[in-house]
């Protein structure tokens, strides 16, 4: 029995390059191609400079011999002197000149050009170049540049003379290779060098960064007080660290709301579910008559109405902010509404010896709403102000149109709220009453569903009061959708 060989791939392991390697990959190669442009740009300018330079020379030589023999074609001694004499005096670029007639036959020589120069190569070379200098290496390895020109001597008939001429460029054959050498040179150490620097200016820059992350690896859902401190850092880093720090806070805030909200839902389902066991287990506890089982089954129901209704908002609060929520938005007269939630609420309020009013101006404000949810809005803040106001007082319902946007007021002339409650009294379970019962505080949801539709609409709720005069709820709600 044959076993097949697997050809299953080896697993490649990913180096994963840090940030720090990155960057001083990026300064090393960006150094690097700096020096390397500037040393090279250097080296073409100066090999330039030294071409142009021999260049000049050779034409100016030319140009001197030319005259002579066009103006003064028998003056030897002038010849001689620029052939012969004044290269002797030069210590160093030594040039080499010789003078042909007509025929090829040598008049003038520079001394010792025979013994530098193959003569019959600088012929050959200079052959399909004329007036155009070529480089030429000597009989010892010197580097030359020679060049060749036809010169009409200013006799009758006119007689065209050939110059050869010859210049020692090993100086600045040497100046160059020395600074090839130096380039190489630069180049190499900078190779060194620059990754050195660029590591410890990467790992300078990433300093905040492994502190930001430090920082995040310390943050646990029981420590949520962790910031970062950013003293010294750069612009960015600190707006960063600000924006991460702001970013915490609404965390810390956002926990501290759900223990609160967890706490509060804890409380307010186990008060009814206790509330109906209690009930139950008494009435088992012996035998009973009709009337005592039905008040025992009325305040269970009591109990189990409260409890489907704080389910009930629950689950609405948990809907209205969920992102697929969608509006069923019509053409509302909010006058119309406001006075059908005052129909609605009028026979409650008389009871209690509270005068429920609605501003007639209302009946032109106008806007696109989701009704059934707005008509909980506004019932839930009536409902809330006819709770907490004494006989006697009143509650005024109102809107008016500001703009692009419509403003509902619901106020009353109760007892008010303190203005450290304030801040808090759209947070769910909230209530001013500290004693949490179900007659001074309901279940402290009513302004959290509030505060949920009117979001839902693309506006806000707020609230102001003086306590002991009274408090108003302001919904601002734009007219058209925004959607």
């Amino acid at each position: 029995m044959s076993s097949k060989p697997s050809h299953r791939a080896p697993a490649v392991t990913r180096v994963r390059r840090t940030l720090a390697f990155r960057l001083t990959a990026a300064y090393s190669l960006a150094g690097l191609l700096f020096v390397l442009l500037s040393t090279a740009s250097l080296y073409i300018v100066l090999r330039t400079e030294l071409d142009k330079s021999t260049e000049q020379f050779l034409a100016d030589k030319l140009h001197v011999l030319r005259t002579i023999l066009q103006e003064r074609p028998n003056d030897r001694d002038a010849l001689r002197e620029e052939i012969e004499l004044e290269t002797a005096a030069r210590r160093y670029q030594q040039f080499y000149i010789r003078l042909l007639d007509d025929h090829g036959v040598p008049i003038l020589t520079t001394p010792g050009m025979a013994e530098q120069l193959d003569v019959a190569e600088l012929i050959r070379r200079t052959r399909n170049h004329s007036e155009t200098s070529v480089s030429m290496t000597g009989v010892h390895g010197r580097a030359f540049r020679v060049a060749s020109a036809t010169a009409w001597a200013g006799t009758s008939p006119p007689r065209g003379d050939t110059i050869q001429i010859a210049i020692d460029i090993s100086q600045e054959e040497a100046l160059l290779r020395r600074y090839r050498l130096w380039f190489w040179a630069i180049l190499l150490a900078s190779s060194v060098l620059f990754p050195l620097l660029g590591y410890r200016i990467a790992r300078h820059g990433i300093r905040p960064v492994e502190e930001i992350a430090a920082t995040a690896r310390r943050i646990t859902s029981t420590n949520l007080r962790e910031r970062i401190g950013a003293e010294g850092y750069p612009s960015e880093l600190a707006s960063l660290a600000g924006t991460f720090n702001e970013m915490l806070d609404r965390i810390e805030q956002s926990f501290e709301r759900i223990s609160r909200f967890s706490a509060d839902i804890a409380h307010d389902l186990r008060t009814p579910v206790h509330n109906i066991r209690g009930e139950a287990e008494v009435a088992l506890a012996r035998a009973r008559n009709v009337d005592e089982y039905r008040e025992v089954i009325e305040s269970t129901l009591e109990e189990a109405v409260r409890l489907s209704e704080l389910i009930g908002d629950l689950l609405f609060l948990a809907r209205a902010e969920s992102p697929l929520t969608e509006l069923r938005r019509e053409r509302v007269n909010v006058g119309t509404l406001l006075n059908a939630v005052r129909d609605y609420y009028e026979a409650s309020a008389s009871d209690g010896g509270i005068s429920l009013v609605a501003d007639e101006g209302a009946e032109s404000v106008t806007a696109e709403l989701d009704r059934a949810l707005m008509l909980r809005a506004v019932s839930n803040l009536v409902s809330n102000a006819i709770a907490h106001t004494p006989n006697g007082g009143k509650v005024t319902l109102a809107a008016r149109a500001e703009g692009t946007a419509i403003r509902i007021e619901v106020s009353d002339t109760g007892a008010g709220i303190p203005a450290e409650a304030l801040p808090r009294v759209f947070d769910r379970f909230f209530r001013v009453d500290p004693s949490r019962s179900a007659t001074s505080g309901g279940t402290g949801l009513g302004l959290a569903i509030v505060q949920s539709i009117t979001t839902l609409h693309g506006g806000h709720a707020e609230i102001t009061s003086q306590f002991g005069h009274g408090a108003c709820v302001t919904l601002r709600i734009p007219v058209l959708a925004t959607s």
